[in-house]
């Protein structure tokens, strides 16, 4: 008598490639634009914690030292919203990006960040 054979079938493997690779795809073009965001996050947390008290053209000013130098491109000083709230600067962004993911067919995704605790 015959054992019954167990495994994946080429068909199986041919489809689960597939989905694989399509993940794959995706991630590569996601990524990049949350590193940019994650970048610009710590940033400006850096920022806030290091200049408790400083005024919003100095946290813009330091920001756009820091884009240059981290090569954060989505966002400029001018885009950052700065509040002071009970002795402290809070800085904030928010912005959408368009990651394209193939023919007409697109992903937005929303970021913001805050340094408010």
């Amino acid at each position: 008598m015959r054992a019954r054979q167990r495994g994946i079938t080429l068909m199986g493997l041919i489809v689960g490639l597939f989905i694989l690779v399509v993940l794959a795809l995706f991630a590569m073009k996601v990524i990049p634009s949350y590193i940019e965001y994650a970048t610009a996050k710590s940033a400006i947390d850096a920022i806030a914690r290091e200049k408790p008290g400083a005024t919003p053209a100095e946290v813009r000013n330091a920001f756009e030292a820091r884009a240059a130098v981290d090569d954060i491109r989505v966002l400029r000083g001018t885009d950052l919203e700065i509040i002071r709230e009970g002795g402290q600067t809070v800085i904030e962004f928010a912005y959408r990006k368009e990651v394209p993911l193939f023919t007409n067919v697109g992903l937005y995704i929303d970021y913001a960040a805050s340094t408010r605790q």
